[in-house]
């Protein structure tokens, strides 16, 4: 540990904001956090990563006054002061912007960047028009043509993370934490947020940042701090560090073979898809899903790229019966798919893994085994009765095989890390026996080791025959893990290009014409 420790007191001397000292929390058996002592420098990106219970959501919530810790305390220009909720963090301008999207999905764009603390009039009502002036002119900070009168339920996951960097940014902050900001986002719009980013530095505002995407995180660096198991093990400058240090400090091995992918075997075509279309809801005009045809054939991994709206999400929708207003044709195993229900295109052979887990991947008030077997229940049935054996053993069987770490699998799925949580939901979309697995952003979210996991899951399922749809935004995965890539841009497929022809300044070009 001794290079570790010298690499931990390297970056001593410098203007901090607010500090750490052996920063402890328990939680009823685990301890999540054991000593830590975090330092975030005034006026910098201060960059935070580890692998998906590492503790850093933890350490952010205590910060954020949501968690109080069990030890340690918390230091804000050299004076302790103690953090008991939510609205104390924000009296000492700590903000944060939240890893799983903390919205109401059932009021107004304007309502949710006001929520608890809305402009009042002279006459003690809520001033609205002051809220939507504010609102815009928020939006057109992250040039984000929302309509702030939108219901935030009816944005896609992407639009719904503006709004919730929105909010963030209409307080007055002097510290901002950003857990996952980008996870949902396009590249044109990461550009925009860091552009932002540099306006706050500018403003003298300090920033803890936390990402899974590595190559992203090294453009605006400027510290960087590591936890595994809860302990700090490295904190350094960013000048002089890369990707393979980071995973080094994050995993205790450097990068090698971080994309598993092993050769299999291409055969018969599984499903065709013809002519699909799916209207736009409210413009007469566009399409959604336009004219979209394609093959996939068992053992492949077709993979989708696109920038956010080009109607990857909705294609896969569409194929699942979640769009009911769909034409075209859907051929899997050669016979035609009339039916337009979800439970129907399961029977068929169909399993979707959502792009937003929390919202349409798992139900939080369940244990992890019911979320598993959510999807299956009917195989499970002895005449009128659960065999709760055969469910237990089914469960059992895939915690395993997916290597999920959860106590015991009546545990709350909502207590599990985000990687964990995601291999909960890939293993239901497993346990309905699928012929062909449809993955929208199935690494969103998650640290590199879970991907690596997810990565070697995606190639043993295509070397059991699987047809696979591999929805990513991510380049290097999308180039990495697919034998075939479509690109798709405001609804329609731009080009196709083999695994050997694709490259990264073709699927950029082709998604933006």
């Amino acid at each position: 540990m001794k290079p570790e420790l010298a690499e931990i007191t390297s970056v001593q001397n410098d203007d901090i904001i607010l500090e750490t000292r052996n920063m402890s929390k328990v939680f009823p058996g685990t301890l999540a956090l054991d000593k830590v002592n975090f330092q975030i420098h005034r006026g910098k990106v201060n960059i935070l990563v580890g692998e998906n219970g590492a503790g850093k959501s933890t350490l952010m919530n205590i910060l954020a006054g949501v968690h109080q810790p069990t030890h340690g305390e918390i230091l804000m220009d050299g004076r302790k002061i103690e953090l008991r909720s939510p609205s104390e963090a924000i009296k000492h301008g700590i903000g944060i912007i939240h890893q799983e999207l903390n919205l109401f999905s059932n009021m107004s764009v304007i309502d949710n960047i006001f929520a608890g603390r809305e402009i009042r009039n002279r006459f003690g009502g809520v001033d609205y028009k002051k809220e939507e002036e504010i609102t815009r002119q928020l939006l057109n900070r992250l040039e984000e043509s929302i309509d702030p009168a939108t219901l935030v339920g009816d944005l896609r996951v992407g639009q719904q993370q503006l709004v919730e960097i929105a909010r963030a940014l209409s307080e007055d902050i002097r510290i901002l934490i950003m857990d996952e900001p980008t996870s949902a986002l396009s590249i044109k719009e990461v550009d925009v947020l860091f552009r932002v980013i540099r306006e706050l530095l500018m403003q003298g505002v300090s920033i803890i940042y936390i990402s899974h995407k590595l190559e992203e995180l090294l453009q605006i660096a400027e510290y960087i701090t590591v936890l595994r198991d809860g302990k700090v093990v490295a904190s350094k400058r960013a000048e002089n560090i890369d990707v393979n240090w980071i995973i080094e400090k994050m995993v205790g091995r450097r990068q090698e073979a971080f994309y598993i992918r092993e050769d299999h075997e291409i055969s018969d075509i599984l499903l065709e898809v013809r002519n699909l279309n799916l209207k736009h809801p409210t413009l007469s005009n566009r399409f959604l899903v336009d004219d979209v045809s394609f093959n996939l054939h068992s053992g492949e991994i077709l993979g989708i790229y696109g920038l956010m709206g080009a109607g990857r999400t909705e294609l896969l929708e569409c194929l699942m019966g979640r769009q009911t207003d769909v034409e075209g044709n859907i051929l899997l195993n050669k016979r035609r798919i009339e039916t337009q229900t979800i439970g129907r295109r399961i029977k068929e052979g169909l399993a979707l893994v959502p792009e937003d887990r929390q919202r349409d991947g798992i139900v939080q008030s369940l244990s992890t085994a019911k979320n598993m077997t959510l999807a299956s229940l009917i195989s499970y049935f002895k005449g009128i009765a659960l065999s709760n054996s055969k469910e237990r053993a089914d469960v059992e069987k895939k915690i395993n095989d997916l290597s999920i770490v959860v106590a015991d699998p009546e545990q709350e799925i909502i207590s599990l890390s985000g990687g964990n949580q995601q291999k909960v939901v890939v293993a239901k979309a497993l346990l309905t026996s699928p012929k062909v697995l449809l993955l929208d952003e199935p690494t969103r979210g998650i640290d590199v080791g879970a991907k690596r996991e997810i990565y070697k899951l995606v190639s043993d399922l295509a070397l059991s025959g699987y047809g696979i749809i591999f929805v990513s935004s991510e380049l290097g995965e999308v180039l990495a893990m697919s034998d075939r890539i479509l690109v798709m841009c405001k609804g329609k497929i731009t080009q196709e290009y083999s695994r050997l022809e694709a490259t990264e300044e073709k699927l950029v070009q082709a998604s933006a014409v």
